[in-house]
């Protein structure tokens, strides 16, 4: 298998934009991140949220803003995580990936994670070449399985044979991107049927696993070009990266074929009992479960504090780290820690 890297460096911070809202004020209602002050750097030239008409301020526009300005900020990438079914209001991961687009021009574009089996291969394979193509090489696709029955339930689609329609599915991404060669896809009684592709062709498309369980971590290293777990410690963190490269290696593939990143859920808070009171009584919203059990998932402290935990995953393989402020308007957060890395010896932005 040919190792995918994304066609510009991937840099060591990525951005998680906060596509589901917790706040039960903005539940119900049109998600909105604007902050009250409007935007630093406008996508649009001159344009402003004081400055544009009331009528055509909304959320496509703060959503735009909101890239942008985590792009200034020093985000290396930009991701959206996915889920179709949800016990509250969510923004459908593809779509937003592709406004994102339109409002930062150098930071990466990835789905952190898709559950590719409660979708359709080919109609993924075609909306991520397309966003690809679109975008000059900007995407990584991140694929998992999940872990909620209830939403592969309501999908239809078969809960516990998720992990073999994920494998499937990754082949049949890989063979419609390839289609352009006359590589069959589709095609009856193996015949090689010529007129139907999938073009135009795309730029090498990377494709992660999400997951921090051992088949994750396995299915990474046979079929996949890069590996996103998240809910592990530094420490146990270092010894998955070293199983990794034993899988890559039992699986004939070369050394660093598999990127090695992670997930953060961070809450930014010179006071840390405050944060961490706020930040896992966000995740408790979002996951709709008690919040203790994020005690320990949670990297709680100063700007500072946070900055040198990444660096420590940094230190432990992670070539990138994809921070998720648990905030539904996280972007003064993210200003204060990306402030800080440089001390902590990680340089964003590339």
């Amino acid at each position: 298998m040919p190792i995918e890297r994304p066609a510009t460096p991937l840099g060591p911070i990525g951005f998680v934009l906060p596509t589901f809202v917790q706040d039960p004020n903005l539940q119900g209602v049109v998600p909105t991140w604007a902050p009250e002050s409007g935007p630093t750097d406008p996508p649009d030239d001159g344009d402003t949220l004081q400055s544009l008409p009331q009528s055509t301020v909304g959320p496509l526009f703060e959503l735009r803003d909101m890239c942008a300005r985590a792009e200034a900020l020093g985000a290396d990438a930009l991701w959206v995580c996915d889920h179709l079914f949800w016990h509250g209001p969510s923004l459908e991961c593809m779509v937003t990936l592709s406004i994102a687009a339109t409002a930062a021009h150098r930071s990466m574009l990835g789905t952190c994670v898709m559950q590719l089996p409660l979708r359709h291969a080919p109609e993924v394979a075609k909306q991520s070449a397309t966003l690809q193509t679109m975008t000059g090489g900007r995407v990584i696709l991140g694929v998992g399985v999940g872990s909620h029955a209830g939403e592969y339930e309501q999908a239809g689609i078969d809960y516990r044979g998720r992990g073999r329609q994920l494998d499937a599915g990754i082949g049949e991404l890989r063979r419609c991107w390839a289609s352009g060669h006359g590589v069959t896809v589709g095609a009856i009684d193996g015949g090689v049927n010529e007129r139907y592709r999938q073009l135009p062709e795309p730029p090498p498309i990377p494709v992660w696993v999400g997951g921090s369980s051992e088949a994750a971590l396995r299915r990474a290293a046979r079929l996949a070009d890069g590996w996103m777990p998240l809910y592990l410690k530094p420490p146990e963190y270092r010894a998955a990266v070293e199983r990794l490269a034993k899988e890559v290696d039992r699986a004939g593939r070369a050394a660093g074929s598999v990127t090695a990143s992670i997930v953060l859920f961070v809450s930014v808070d010179d006071d840390a009992d405050a944060g961490r009171r706020r930040g896992t009584g966000w995740m408790s919203s979002f996951y709709g479960i008690p919040a203790k059990a994020f005690d320990r998932h949670l990297v709680v402290g100063t700007a500072g504090e946070v900055a040198r935990v990444i660096a420590d995953y940094r230190h432990a393989g992670a070539e990138h780290v994809a921070v998720y402020v648990t905030d539904d308007r996280p972007l003064e957060q993210f200003e204060r820690l990306t402030s800080a890395l440089p001390a902590a010896g990680v340089t964003a932005g590339r």
